[in-house]
């Protein structure tokens, strides 16, 4: 058994079982994680003024037990007031830096965080990552799943950049070991 533990948060439509978790969650059990990946079934009128209290109300029993770092993509970055709250490194998989309560959960992060996102991506914000951290992996023509046009060996490229940055990420000593 792994001496840390990851939560994986998911998003709107892509849960844990998408490429961009199977592929981050088998890096992160590769380099000493357990992995508890949240499942849950969206309501379709949820809005944007009950995303946050809800994915609060989704992710707070996986984060009763002891956590050393989340991923969460897209609407699970409503998580981000835990990982500020707790001191607890993240990576953030196209997070929602249109938000303002997702910006300001991640300024005011102590911990380190990676940010991931495509310029194809509406709620990406670019100029905004790379104010809000210094670890930045901006994927150039990526909409919101990451995914690229044209062939789809281009997508699968990305995936692996996703990959790469984040064992780079957790390799520079980003969370206790």
């Amino acid at each position: 058994m792994a001496d840390r533990r990851a939560v994986l948060i998911p998003g709107r439509g892509y849960d844990t079982r998408a490429p961009l978790f199977a592929y981050v969650g088998e890096a992160l059990r590769r380099i000493g994680f357990d992995t508890h990946e949240i499942t849950w079934w969206v309501p379709p009128d949820l809005g944007a003024d009950r995303a946050a209290p809800w994915v609060a109300e989704q992710a707070a029993p996986a984060l009763a037990e002891p956590t050393h770092l989340l991923v969460g993509k897209s609407l699970g970055s409503f998580a981000a007031p835990f990982a500020a709250d707790r001191g607890l490194p993240a990576v953030w998989l196209t997070p929602l830096l249109r938000r303002a309560d997702v910006i300001e959960a991640l300024a005011r992060a102590t911990a380190p965080f990676l940010l991931v996102g495509g310029t194809a991506d509406a709620l990406w914000d670019g100029a905004q990552a790379r104010r809000l951290s210094p670890h930045v992996l901006e994927i150039d023509g990526a909409d919101h799943s990451l995914l690229l046009p044209g062939p789809l060996a281009r997508s699968a490229e990305a995936l692996g950049r996703v990959c790469t940055a984040v064992e780079e990420f957790l390799g520079a000593g980003a969370t206790p070991g």
